[in-house]
């Protein structure tokens, strides 16, 4: 059974960075989908990144492109996040998602909903 857990969130000031890391159990860590979100306070789960299957795919929100990078080391089963740059808004619990459906090599998805399997979530505090 496929498992996610968050970690290397904090608080960190405006204009600095902070890599998350999100430890993939149970699975073949290269035959499935998975994302990274966020839920700012008061809002809605929010897309941020994801990466295909296969890996050789990957989407990042419009909003942080350019700042948010996101990657895996296959050798420890481990998908990341790396935020530059950051800013009070990019305050939230960051989420990592796993999609355990079979889909073709290269298939992405930022809908929540397509994604059954969540970490607990990490938090992210920026200071301005």
């Amino acid at each position: 059974q496929v498992q996610v857990v968050e970690s290397g969130g904090g608080l960190v000031q405006a204009g600095g960075s902070l890599r998350l890391s999100c430890a993939t159990s149970g699975g073949s860590f290269s035959s499935i989908v998975r994302g990274w979100f966020r839920q700012p306070p008061g809002k809605d789960r929010q897309f941020m990144a994801a990466r295909s299957a296969r890996g050789a795919d990957t989407a990042v929100a419009g909003c942080v492109k350019g700042r948010f990078t996101i990657s895996r080391d296959n050798a420890k089963n481990t998908l990341y996040l790396q935020m530059n740059s950051l800013k009070s808004e990019d305050t939230a619990v960051y989420y990592c998602a796993a999609d355990r459906a079979v889909h073709s090599a290269n298939y992405i998805t930022a809908r929540p909903r397509d994604y059954d399997c969540w970490g607990q979530g990490t938090q992210v505090t920026v200071s301005s």
